[in-house]
């Protein structure tokens, strides 16, 4: 089976679906699926089998992304599969969503719309002059009508896949989240990224990942360890990543005096640095009310390290197992005191760790991408009969412009 996914984003540009895409497409190989992947060129990125670049202009307001026309992913896609491709699998909602829907017409094949992004939340950020009820109607107008082209919609969470219902969403959803490559992460060695970054050994150390975005409410955790400091006179919280709101976030921590007590780390490959990091930390902690599924809470448990989070949208379906995980009430206070508590108490850390470890092998890789090559099969075999798949094209397509 060759599959075509198309994307907006892709490495070198890091965040949730770059990583999705790029565990699938690995995942995917052992399952006798192909996978070629239509994405933008950002200018600095290695020549990689199967990734198709195609020109980019940057966002405007946000560099680290870009914008490719829809003819040129077409162009592409045709270019590179004469013949067509056995189905296309988009992965965001911007050119790629319509270069997707007029290959999988043209071609006559299914069309899944994997839906990574609660664009609800976001978009008032980044459109801050429109009413807020304004870019959430518009955002719930262009899911449902998106996600009405596909065969399938792949949800990453059940909280996710109850959202596009609310909207009016009846596409079929299926919930599949992007499994974690336990081995990259389970030899992980906390001591040396310690040493390197002069971290005493018996030093408590909290760790969050994440794009510093305002939507990922890293200002709250920042809040928190302001009054956790009290307790725990020594927390040391670490901040991976970067973003269009590191330098608020640097003011927030010079006003209030933490800087001995939060270090920005900037952006950690992902190889050695950045599992070895996860594997330094006592804590994981999170505070993002948008994620529609918290990579990084996985990514910390399979380095054996436990998470203290807020339990919304898709996190909740990992802190819910119970494996290792905490969850705090969306207030400073509550959050800090569990903080302190967790950090104070290194057996506990160390338990919650084992317990973590454990429950992140209910979400390999492997298994994911299992359930995804069925999924594929499973449209395959729908579309192969000749009178079902007419009669799903036309009503598909029925008053829809091309």
């Amino acid at each position: 089976m060759h599959v075509l996914q198309i994307s907006d984003v892709y490495f070198p540009r890091v965040n949730g679906v770059s990583t999705s895409i790029e565990t699938f497409r690995r995942g995917l190989i052992p399952h006798d699926v192909a996978c070629t992947l239509i994405a933008p060129a950002y200018g600095n990125e290695p020549a990689q089998p199967g990734v198709v670049r195609v020109p980019g202009r940057a966002v405007p307001f946000d560099p680290e992304d870009r914008i490719a026309r829809v003819g040129a992913m077409v162009r592409a896609a045709r270019d590179c599969a004469a013949g067509g491709f056995d189905l296309v699998h988009v992965q965001t909602p911007f050119a790629a969503h319509f270069a997707g829907r007029r290959l999988a017409r043209h071609w006559q094949v299914p069309l899944v719309i994997s839906y990574h992004t609660l664009f609800e939340e976001y978009l008032h950020h980044y459109v801050p002059a429109a009413p807020r009820a304004l870019t959430a109607a518009l955002a719930r107008r262009m899911s449902r009508w998106q996600c009405g082209h596909a065969d399938r919609v792949i949800a990453p969470s059940s909280a996710m896949r109850e959202r596009l219902r609310d909207y009016g969403v009846d596409t079929p959803i299926e919930v599949l989240p992007t499994g974690i490559p336990l081995g990259a992460f389970r030899g992980a060695d906390g001591g040396r990224f310690r040493q390197a970054h002069g971290i005493a050994p018996e030093r408590p150390v909290a760790l969050t990942v994440s794009r510093l975005a305002h939507e990922k409410n890293i200002d709250f955790l920042v809040a928190a360890v302001d009054q956790a400091r009290q307790a725990c006179p020594a927390l040391l919280l670490l901040v991976a990543g970067e973003g269009p709101a590191e330098a608020a976030l640097r003011k927030q921590v010079a006003a209030r005096g933490l800087h001995d007590h939060v270090r920005f780390l900037g952006y950690l490959e992902r190889a050695q640095a950045l599992p070895d990091c996860y594997a330094a930390a006592d804590l994981f902690v999170f505070a993002s009310r948008t994620e529609t599924q918290g990579l990084v809470l996985l990514e910390a448990m399979a380095s054996g390290t436990g998470v203290l989070a807020l339990s919304c949208m898709g996190t909740a379906s990992i802190l819910e197992t119970g494996c290792g995980c905490l969850t705090a009430r969306d207030d400073v206070a509550d959050f800090a005191a569990r903080l302190a508590g967790c950090l104070s108490d290194r057996a506990q850390s160390h338990r919650l760790g084992l317990a973590a470890r454990d429950g992140a092998a209910a979400w390999s890789d492997d298994a994911m991408a299992g359930r995804l090559a069925a999924l594929y099969r499973g449209l395959l075999n729908e579309s192969s009969i000749p009178s079902q798949r007419s009669s799903h094209w036309k009503a598909r397509t029925r008053g829809r412009p091309a």
